[in-house]
């Protein structure tokens, strides 16, 4: 498309899960719901259209060693945006992935900058490992480097117990917290297990990642205070073979893992049943591909989320937690086409049609 030319999606355009319309132009990159007057070089795109898809849950810049080159970092942003992954929160890593953001053929990032952990309690070269007392320091730097979000590990394996078990003192947690919404920024932590939970909630941290361990005792909890999950069930789906790798050293925590996989489906169930906000994110990068987002709304509901409920977890519903417009007059023309109707049948999203991103068609 030339910088003058004019893409008209038309079909059927979900602005919203019951708000569908029969077609938007593109004009200078973004959306408008008026034909333009005079346009002659027009472009035409045809299907059911969503929003950009959000990857809630995904690191860019990172792989199983750690923080990976700039051109590795291009290519897992190119997986993402061909699966038509338009928007991710970058939930921690160790590289500076800035560049991406004056590519305008690349997915938007919103960065929680560089995972905290304590030390040795994390996957080595990914976090800032630290102690309780530099807890709020930290957690100051990565709120003033982020894009609004800090990123915490909660827990993790401690080895003289042989099992997961909570990383930071509680008050550590409220004074860490308390200084990030002070600069702006919102909290999110990597929690497995059980026992880290109530403290990080009544702590005041406004998301969890992976929550496998959310009982009937801490979802109201999470319920009460709005704190949303990104359950990364496709990550989860791993456990099994993880805990066998580490079955002879840490056999408590093989278990652990084994009976967090077990009950991952009724989990999730259980806290979007209670009201629990869950949205849509894959843990790509680190071990895990990039270009899942398909395949974790359809976890989602095989978990028992309704399909425009687990759709709404990575198009409208995600992109107005994380504060970016959908498809919205004047907004950014970043939308994916498809073939068939994504509401009827979530298994649509693995075929994208037509990837739009800033108001060219990319893929």
């Amino acid at each position: 498309m030339s910088d003058g030319a004019v893409l008209h999606v038309k079909g059927r355009v979900l602005v919203g899960p019951d708000d569908v319309r029969d077609e938007l132009w593109v004009v200078g990159g973004r959306i408008s719901y008026e034909r333009p007057a005079g346009a002659r070089d027009i472009r035409t795109v045809e299907g059911w259209a969503l929003p950009g898809l959000v990857d809630a849950h995904c690191h860019v810049g990172l792989d199983a060693h750690g923080p990976v080159p700039d051109d590795v970092s291009e290519k897992q942003a190119l997986t993402d945006r061909e699966a038509g992954t338009l928007l991710i929160r970058d939930a921690g890593s160790p590289s500076d992935t800035r560049w991406i953001d004056d590519r305008a053929d690349l997915p938007k990032i919103i960065r929680a900058g560089r995972h905290i952990a304590r030390t040795r309690r994390y996957i080595r070269n990914y976090a800032h490992e630290i102690e309780p007392d530099d807890l709020v320091a930290y957690v100051a730097q990565e709120a003033r480097r982020g894009d609004g979000w800090v990123k915490l590990v909660g827990d993790w394996i401690d080895r003289e117990t042989g099992d997961l078990s909570a990383c930071w003192p509680r008050e550590a947690a409220a004074a860490a917290i308390a200084e990030a919404h002070r600069l702006g920024a919102r909290v999110t932590a990597h929690c497995f297990a059980e026992d880290s939970l109530r403290d990080l909630v009544e702590a005041g941290i406004d998301c969890v990642e992976h929550a496998t361990g959310l009982t009937e005792e801490t979802i109201p909890l999470f319920a009460a205070r709005g704190v949303a999950i990104v359950p990364t069930l496709v990550n989860i789906a791993t456990f099994p073979q993880l805990a066998a790798g580490g079955e002879t050293k840490f056999p408590r925590w093989s278990a652990h893992m084994r009976a967090l996989h077990e009950r991952r489906y009724d989990t999730v169930r259980a806290a979007y049943d209670a009201g629990v906000p869950v949205y849509v994110g894959t843990d790509a990068g680190g071990s895990l591909a990039h270009g899942l987002v398909a395949g974790e709304v359809a976890e989602l509901v095989i978990a028992g989320i309704p399909p425009v409920e687990a759709l709404s977890a990575t198009a409208w519903g995600a992109r107005r937690w994380l504060g970016r417009p959908g498809l919205d007059e004047g907004a950014p023309a970043d939308l994916v086409v498809y073939e068939g109707d994504p509401r009827a049948d979530v298994r649509v999203l693995a075929a994208p049609r037509r990837v739009v991103l800033n108001g060219r068609v990319v893929g």
